[in-house]
């Protein structure tokens, strides 16, 4: 049996999350779990670019900021909806463990952002930002 580890808050987390996501026509959610001696975040990033996105890590958080740009609308088209949105877009996660900023490396391939950091036994005070590869 898995042991989960009980969080009182977990409902009204989602709940602004979801509130603050959807509100802004953005789905940013990231899924982080540990593989090997890593520490890997996902997030599902469509018709973003990587010179697009920065990433960094400060303050014991991972930080994704990014833009969608708008695709040249034409003036032509009605639309009966138009929901994919484009604009800026900001995400702050809460790291499980340390991590080692230096060996931090983010790749982006067909829409999917990944975000692998090596675990360290010491936390790292500077902070850095990590370069974006598109594959």
């Amino acid at each position: 049996m898995a042991i989960i580890r009980w969080r009182p808050f977990h409902a009204l987390e989602d709940l602004i999350n979801d509130k603050f996501m959807y509100t802004h026509g953005f789905d940013l959610a990231v899924d982080m779990y540990e593989e090997g001696n890593n520490v890997i975040a996902k997030m599902n990033i469509p018709g973003v670019k990587a010179e697009d996105i920065e990433i960094k890590i400060e303050r014991h958080h991972l930080h994704i900021y990014g833009e969608r740009k708008e695709e040249k609308e034409v003036k032509d088209k009605e639309y009966y909806h138009k929901e994919i949105r484009s604009g800026r877009f900001e995400r702050a996660v809460s790291l499980p463990c340390h991590v080692n900023e230096h060996e931090v490396t983010a790749d982006l391939h067909n829409g999917v952002l990944i975000v692998t950091m090596p675990k360290s036994k010491k936390e790292e005070k500077e902070g850095r930002s990590i370069k974006v590869t598109q594959k």
